[in-house]
């Protein structure tokens, strides 16, 4: 493989895992503002079913009304009705977007700086309406360049997105590495196009897949 001279990153359960306010305890608050009920203890199993129908856009455009109706079904699953569901969803989409509902993972910070200080470039892509260079700045994240779906218009694993950051970086692609916890949008695409692709697994979902790590400390370059 060439070098590497430039590192990707995913945001969401790559680099950040969303705090209280996008989880379980945040759909119960909030539903509760709007009159519904929730059980917390559905969230799981309501998120896995709203998963198994989720639709992409078949051309990859970023969609927000998709995660709105996501996001209502596991509201749905969690014991809530509509209409009440539907506003309840779109307040907790909204909150996806807002900087202070993430934590950074404790591993971020170490890894980024040790790649910087080998002068790595470091890129964030993310499928979101985050502004990830603002989200960046935020969480004292350095980076060199960072694109959103939102702002982008297509979602990963659309090629154009990451060749958008690629020319940003000014970087070929056999020069980038990718890291992601998914792995049609975070592996499949940037292999697609020729880049290097090393799926982070944090909670062990993926177990047989190669190349994968389960932490950023057991990342090479």
């Amino acid at each position: 493989m060439a070098p590497v001279k430039a590192v990707l990153f995913d945001v969401d359960f790559t680099l950040a895992r969303p705090g209280p306010e996008l989880m379980p305890e945040g759909y119960v608050s909030c539903a509760s503002t709007h009159g519904l009920t929730l059980e917390p203890s559905r969230y799981e199993a309501a998120r896995e079913a709203a998963f198994v129908d989720l639709q992409r856009h078949p051309e990859f455009d970023h969609d927000e009304e998709i995660w709105v109706a996501f996001t209502e079904r596991i509201v749905l699953g969690m014991g809530g009705t509509p209409p009440a569901s539907r506003d309840v969803a779109v307040e907790l989409t909204a909150r996806w977007a807002q900087h202070t509902n993430f934590e950074l993972y404790d591993d971020v910070l170490p890894t980024l700086r040790e790649l910087r200080e080998r002068g790595i470039k470091l890129g964030v892509i993310s499928n979101s309406s985050r502004d990830v260079r603002e989200f960046a700045k935020h969480h004292a994240l350095e980076i060199d360049a960072g694109i959103s779906s939102f702002h982008h218009g297509k979602t990963k694993p659309h090629a154009s997105i990451f060749r958008a950051v690629l020319e940003l970086l000014e970087v070929e692609p056999h020069e980038a590495l990718m890291v992601g916890d998914t792995i049609d949008a975070d592996i499949e695409g940037p292999l697609a196009i020729g880049m290097q692709a090393v799926l982070l697994d944090r909670y062990g979902l993926h177990p047989g897949f190669a190349p994968r790590i389960e932490s950023l400390a057991e990342l090479k370059v």
